[in-house]
């Protein structure tokens, strides 16, 4: 099989200007021509290895920045944006996509917001009666959707935030919390709430019916709030979002990743998790944290010149509606609606207490891992309801030796790999037991005399 060739001009282009020299001081650092190091940074060559060895010599450049994560990402975007039927056949070729995701991506993202803004609006319309009226029916992105995406294109991982938090979890004792800027009491209370915080009395009152790793994880959310506030504007300004709104959602959301870097932080977490092979209960038992919160975490370790295990991370309702997604692998989940219905997140529900693992192969070839496990949590007395969700983790199957749940499972037969996709939308298969809506992107035969598994056929 030949190998990739790698294009990532892009990147080539952010080094040179983090280092501030011109084509030609980099070139001959590199030990290149100038016209063939401005080719390379238009993609009009792929990157060869002595530049990329040189690129690590030169610069300790940590070459794994060098996987096409982001343009890989941005390509599924645009292809299930682009499926919508506002652009009816106008769906460009995949090496398009992939062009303008590698050479221009702030013109992608720009598409993806564009989208984004259309829908919103398409969504609106279809409430008129709701928004006639309304001061505020100004069209803009959904705060939670934008939120998300700045997430999504961080690769899930605030090296600024990561490292204060693993500062602190320095300065735990066990369950006991000493930490600089902890000025508050922790007080244990039975309330349905789950965090309340009195700033001016300087007290933090906590459920007693959360869990231990739940009420950790809420004193280190709210040291987040109260000791790193500056912290968490300042890249909140880096962010620039729309609305005050989305501000104010992903100021939750770096205290929430503050809190999971800070009970499981970087270093320490990743060698155990190298030592115990990914061993999730191994893990939430070592670090008092929860199956989820270790999940979670496991999908974040991206910290350049010493990341993990690139795993994509889920969680979905009963009802198939994705409520927390990440991937640092080349499978990508959908934006809108729910996750492929083939996959084991959704069995998960009927085994609760155990993990389920599968065998998984997207459309595009690439293997992988699935462990899947039900996550819900009970209110805490008789009358309060359970909120029920399911998590899927995974990887691709080539990081295998180094997950203890793939070890009596491969070698494998081909057959074993189960088809999944990403969304029915935007899925290229054309049998499909499970198919919910036709993919936008084929044509249809629909042949009245007979009937299959289902009422037409994809393709022609």
């Amino acid at each position: 099989m030949a190998a990739q060739k790698l294009y990532v001009g892009v990147k080539l282009r952010e080094l040179r200007t983090r280092l501030g020299l011109t084509q030609k001081a980099f070139a001959a650092q590199l030990g290149v021509s100038l016209p063939y190091l401005n080719q390379m940074e238009n993609n009009n060559r792929p990157v060869s290895t002595g530049v990329v060895l040189s690129m690590a010599q030169e610069f300790d450049f940590d070459i794994t920045e060098l996987r096409p994560g982001e343009a890989e990402r941005m390509v599924t975007d645009m292809r299930e944006a682009l499926s919508d039927p506002v652009f009816d056949d106008q769906m460009p070729p995949l090496s398009d996509l992939q062009l303008a995701a590698s050479n221009a991506p702030g013109l992608a993202h720009a598409f993806l917001s564009l989208h984004r803004a259309y829908r919103y609006t398409h969504e609106r319309l279809a409430s008129l009666d709701e928004a006639l009226g309304r001061e505020d029916a100004a069209l803009q992105p959904s705060p939670w959707e934008e939120v998300r995406d700045f997430f999504h294109y961080c690769d899930n991982y605030i090296d600024a935030v990561d490292r204060a938090a693993e500062r602190v979890s320095g300065q735990m004792q066990g369950d006991v919390l000493r930490a600089d800027g902890l000025s508050f009491e922790v007080q244990s209370v039975d309330s349905a709430a789950l965090r309340q915080f009195d700033a001016e009395a300087g007290v933090l009152r906590l459920s007693a019916r959360a869990s231990a790793p739940t009420q950790r994880f809420q004193v280190l959310h709210q040291l987040a709030l109260v000791a790193h506030n500056d912290l968490l504007d300042a890249t909140l300004d880096l962010a620039r979002f729309q609305s005050d709104a989305a501000r104010q959602i992903a100021k939750i959301g770096l205290a929430n990743y503050f809190a999971g870097a800070a009970l499981l932080p970087y270093t320490r977490f990743l060698e155990a998790a190298r030592e115990t092979r990914h061993d999730l209960e191994r893990l939430a038992d070592m670090f008092g944290a929860s199956i989820e919160q270790v999940a979670h975490r496991l999908s974040t370790m991206q910290r350049p010149g010493a990341k993990g295990v690139p795993f994509f991370f889920v969680r979905v309702d009963q009802a198939g509606t994705i409520t927390k997604r990440h991937s640092a692998t080349r499978l990508q989940f959908a934006r809108f609606g729910g996750a492929c219905p083939l996959w084991n997140v959704h069995q998960a529900f009927e085994t609760p207490g155990r993990f389920l693992r599968q065998l998984a192969e997207t459309p595009d070839g690439v293997r992988y891992i699935s462990l899947a496990r039900d996550v819900s949590k009970p209110g805490g007395s008789f009358a309060a309801p359970t909120r029920r969700f399911a998590i899927g983790l995974g990887c691709e199957i080539s990081h295998a030796d180094a997950i203890v749940y793939a070890d009596d499972l491969l070698p494998a037969k081909p057959q074993a790999f189960e088809p999944i996709g990403i969304s029915c939308r935007i899925c290229e298969r054309v049998k499909c037991h499970q198919r919910s809506v036709p993919p936008l992107e084929s044509k249809l035969t629909v042949d009245h005399t007979q009937r299959g598994t289902l009422p037409y056929k994809v393709g022609s």
